[in-house]
């Protein structure tokens, strides 16, 4: 019995060691960052295709106000209350001390400067697929907005999910470097690609999610049911939106649908960003959206 007591110890300790492994949070290689010089106009964009503000500047803000990055805007889940925090050029209260190899940790591995693990309440396992050009630049653009002073507020989750370390186990499971929709894609179709699952995370808000919250990539962008509760998501996939690729480009200009309908909610902030884009990248959205497949058991119409 001591012998079996002894050897199940041993196993437990093994166990938990190779947990902790497995679990530990990821950081960048330095050496690919090395040598990227800084594009402002290169970093505008990320900004505004990854919708920054919208999370991350502070509630009500609107117009310039955007750019302050205060955070503060509460976010509710079933997993708990998640507060996005102040990322602006504060060297204190902000993310203005980062270094660009700082910053790709928490966008590609959501790894924090102390070596925690962020929620994905902040989408790093979209913001994962980023190029080091984009990552740095966006460092640089970010250097140029205004400073606050605002300290960031503590999430409201209890337990178990206020336990950080799992959180690496979740990322097992989910962070997932890679495209969903691959194949034989065009010039085009690839960077609305990059726009849509590298920074844009439409498939946060559009894609159903599992009991864990992680997204059901085989069900991408079909839509989900609103975290309000309060109606559904609407899906993306040509099934769900029969728009065509300029009324489709048009929308993420101004807002308005083919119908002169305009949008409203979480989504008239999302034109506001895309609105920022080039027309050629608001057709490389569209484009791609009509190559993203039907699932087989998504039959369904919006």
């Amino acid at each position: 019995m001591r012998r079996l007591l002894s050897i199940a110890a041993g196993v437990a300790v093994v166990a938990g060691l190779t947990g902790l492994v497995l679990t530990r949070p990821q950081h960048v290689d330095p050496a690919e960052l090395d040598g990227i010089a800084p594009d402002l106009v290169r970093g505008e964009t990320v900004f505004f295709a990854a919708g920054c503000a919208s999370c991350h500047s502070a509630p009500n803000s609107e117009g310039e106000e955007k750019l302050v990055l205060a955070g503060g805007r509460r976010f509710e889940t079933d997993f708990g209350t998640f507060i996005a925090p102040n990322i602006s050029s504060d060297p204190e209260a902000g993310i203005g001390s980062w270094s660009a190899l700082e910053l790709a940790d928490a966008l590609i591995y959501g790894t924090g400067p102390a070596g925690q693990h962020y929620y994905p309440a902040f989408p790093y396992t979209t913001y994962t697929n980023m190029t080091p050009e984009d990552v740095v630049s966006l460092r640089a653009f970010l250097g140029t907005l205004p400073a606050a002073s605002q300290e960031s507020r503590a999430h409201e989750v209890g337990f178990p999910f206020n336990i950080r370390r799992s959180l690496g186990g979740w990322k097992l499971l989910y962070l997932e470097p890679g495209w969903v929709v691959d194949g034989d894609l065009d010039v085009q179709q690839q960077r609305g690609r990059y726009l849509v699952e590298a920074l844009g995370h439409c498939a946060e808000c559009h894609t159903p999610r599992d009991g864990l919250g992680g997204l059901s990539r085989d069900q991408w962008l079909t839509g989900a049911p609103n975290p309000s509760g309060k109606g559904r998501i609407p899906g993306l996939t040509t099934n769900h939106l029969d728009w065509s690729e300029a009324d489709i480009a048009e929308y993420l200009k101004s807002g308005f649908t083919p119908d002169y309908d305009s949008a409203g909610g979480e989504m008239a902030e999302v034109i506001e960003n895309t609105s920022r884009l080039s027309d050629e990248d608001r057709l490389a959205i569209a484009a791609y959206l009509k190559v993203v497949p039907v699932p087989a058991n998504d039959a369904t119409t919006d």
